[in-house]
């Protein structure tokens, strides 16, 4: 008996936490899984939990994914028809100084996911990728049929590796996959080490904030709101055999907001917002780092009638809204 509540991981993280919310909004039941890691703090994540709780449609597991037999038996148990991979061990920078824990969370981890599906039927995953996959790339924007084995960062290259992983279970196993290849998600409830929150707690703290490539760099700003309506519209729809995909159920799309936006002007919107001037300290550029990021969504487009489309300015102003409520500052 397949269980009608949609598996969504890393549901106490900042992607996972919105997309839940919108699943359980619609009427859809979900179990939700995180293992409440501290790479940053832990009492933001119980927060986000507190919210998803007051639903009674929610359920919450904690478990870390990269323990085989945990995960084995959890998808025995609810044999889920649809699963959402969102849980990730996240950040560009800090796969640089800790590889093992990217190789655990986003390897291990995500294996072990795909032997959940290949063995208890699903029906379909939608996993997260990422728009670092794109590495150097200079061609733009990016589009989903450009060069993507050149990744400048460990963190990219686990990244690949799942579109190579879920590919791979999509022709042997016939498994339905969809991956999502984020660009610079941003919004309420975000994650501490991004950069709209690092800027503010630095603005807000009167400390500098510190701009790599002197602040030289574009950004593809994605609301998380536009994301979880992708998330939302693409769970039910199951890819087809795909001539592109040696003929597996296999898809994989952009979500981005399509522009560009300059670093230097959204430090000028939070600015605005926040009624202060900003210390810029100005910095080289940082290994692992790209000077610009666009999102091509014309797959997306034609397959779902969406694009993300939150203009930058209404973003930063409910981000910051919410991080003055949140923080009582």
């Amino acid at each position: 008996m397949t269980d009608q509540a949609i598996l969504v991981t890393g549901a106490a993280g900042f992607i996972g936490f919105h997309v839940a919310r919108q699943l359980l909004a619609e009427g859809r039941p979900v179990v939700g899984l995180d293992n409440l890691n501290s790479y940053y703090d832990p009492a933001l994540k119980q927060a986000r939990l507190a919210l998803l709780r007051n639903d009674s449609n929610f359920t919450f597991v904690e478990a870390d994914l990269a323990d085989r037999e945990t995960t084995a038996a959890l998808f025995a148990r609810h044999r889920f028809d649809k699963v959402v991979h969102l849980a990730a061990q996240a950040g560009v920078r800090y796969s640089i100084d800790h590889p093992h824990a990217y190789a655990d969370s986003n390897l291990q981890g995500f294996l072990n996911v795909l032997e959940g599906c290949r063995n208890n039927s699903c029906r379909h995953l939608v996993y997260a990728s990422s728009s670092s996959v794109y590495g150097a790339n200079t061609k733009l924007p990016f589009a989903v049929q450009d060069r993507t084995d050149h990744p400048v960062s460990f963190y990219a290259a686990t990244k690949k590796a799942n579109e190579l992983m879920a590919q791979s279970y999509s022709h042997l196993y016939r498994l339905p996959v969809t991956g999502l290849r984020f660009f610079t998600i941003y919004g309420p409830w975000g994650r501490p080490d991004m950069a709209l929150f690092l800027f503010v707690n630095a603005i807000m703290a009167e400390r500098p904030i510190r701009l790599f490539n002197h602040g030289k760099m574009r950004r593809d700003f994605t609301y998380i709101d536009d994301v979880t309506r992708v998330v939302s519209k693409l769970i039910d729809r199951v890819p087809a055999d795909d001539p592109a995909a040696a003929n597996a159920p296999s898809k994989v799309y952009n979500v981005g907001n399509h522009h560009p936006e300059e670093l230097m002007h959204v430090v000028g919107l939070l600015e605005q917002e926040l009624g202060r001037t900003a210390i810029k300290e100005l910095l080289p550029m940082q290994p692992g780092d790209v000077l610009e990021t666009f999102a091509d969504v014309e797959d997306l487009t034609r397959d779902t009638g969406f694009a993300p489309s939150t203009p930058i300015a209404l973003g930063v102003r409910n981000f910051v809204t919410w991080y003055r409520d949140y923080f009582k500052v």
